[in-house]
C-alpha cells in the first residue's frame, strides 16, 4: 500500500485521476453504473471538467458508456468488435459471428431529390431521385452505429425494403444478387455527434464518433452507395494489416 501511494505521489494530476478511474471501472461489474459526476468528482478530489476529460479516454476504448440523463455504465469489452478494413462486412454479419443480438431502431427512409454535391459523390444528375435510409444499430442493448445509406436511383425499390430489411443495405444487395459489387472506397475520420445523432444514440452532443465515409461501386463501375456510418468509440476496434515497405 505504500509503494502504490508513493507511486501515485510520482504522477501528475491527471495520471494520477486516469490510474484511480481505471482501478474503479475495472471493479465495477459489467453493467453496473457509476456513482454520478458529481460524486465521482468530489470522491477523487479534481473538477467535473477534469473528471469528464478522462472519462472520454476510457469511453473512447470502449470500456464506459454514458446516456445522457441516465448515467455513466460499465460496458463489456467482451460484447465489443474487432475487425479488419480489408474486407466489407456489415455490423450485423460482424456481431452474428460473435454470437452477439442485432435490432435496428430509427429507421426513417425517403425519397430525395439529389443537390449538385450529392449527384457529384453518386455520378449522376443533379435533382435525380435518389433513397436516403437512416437508422441506429443496436448491438447487445445498445446503440453501436448511426448509418446512413444514399443509394442510387434504380438500386433498391420499396418492396427490397419492406421485405426482410434489417439494417444493412450491403447485405440486401448481397442477398440479391443484383448488382454484382465490386469494392468500396472509404475514408476514416473522427467527428463530434450531432444533436440529432447524439439523442438517438443516447450520447452528450459533440462526443466524438468514428466516422466512415463510403462510396459503394458495382463491377460495372456504377456507383451504387453513398454512406456514413458513426461508430461508438471502442465498440468497433479496427486493425489493419500493412506490409513493410521497401
Amino acid at each position: 500500500m505504500n509503494q502504490q501511494k508513493t507511486n501515485l505521489d510520482n504522477l501528475s494530476l491527471f495520471q494520477r485521476l486516469h490510474f484511480q478511474l481505471e482501478k474503479i471501472i475495472a471493479e465495477t461489474p459489467a453493467g453496473d453504473r457509476l456513482k454520478s459526476e458529481p460524486e465521482l468528482a468530489a470522491s477523487l478530489g479534481v473538477s467535473r471538467a477534469t473528471l469528464r476529460e478522462a472519462m472520454r479516454s476510457f469511453e473512447g476504448q470502449g470500456l464506459i458508456r454514458r446516456r445522457q440523463g441516465v448515467g455513466t455504465f460499465v460496458v463489456d469489452h467482451q460484447q465489443n468488435i474487432e475487425t479488419g478494413l480489408e474486407v466489407l462486412e456489415s455490423i450485423e454479419t460482424q456481431a452474428h459471428r460473435l454470437g452477439l443480438e442485432v435490432k435496428m431502431g430509427y429507421l426513417d427512409i425517403n425519397k430525395i431529390n439529389t443537390d449538385a454535391d450529392l449527384a457529384e459523390k453518386l455520378r449522376i444528375n443533379e435533382n435525380e431521385e435518389a433513397i436516403r435510409i437512416s437508422r441506429v444499430i443496436w448491438v447487445a442493448d445498445r446503440p453501436a452505429a448511426y448509418l446512413i445509406d444514399i443509394l442510387a436511383p434504380g438500386i433498391l425499390d420499396d418492396t427490397d425494403l419492406n421485405q426482410g430489411f434489417t439494417g444493412s443495405v450491403l447485405d440486401l444487395i448481397i442477398k440479391r444478387g443484383k448488382p454484382e459489387l465490386s469494392h468500396s472506397q472509404t475514408e476514416v475520420v473522427a467527428s463530434p455527434a450531432s444533436s440529432e445523432i447524439a439523442k438517438k444514440m443516447q450520447l452528450q452532443r459533440g462526443d466524438v464518433l468514428l466516422k466512415l465515409e463510403a462510396y459503394l461501386f458495382a463491377k460495372s463501375g456504377q456507383m451504387i452507395d453513398y454512406s456514413q456510418s458513426y461508430f461508438i468509440p471502442g465498440f468497433m476496434k479496427f486493425q489493419v494489416i500493412r506490409s513493410i515497405g521497401k
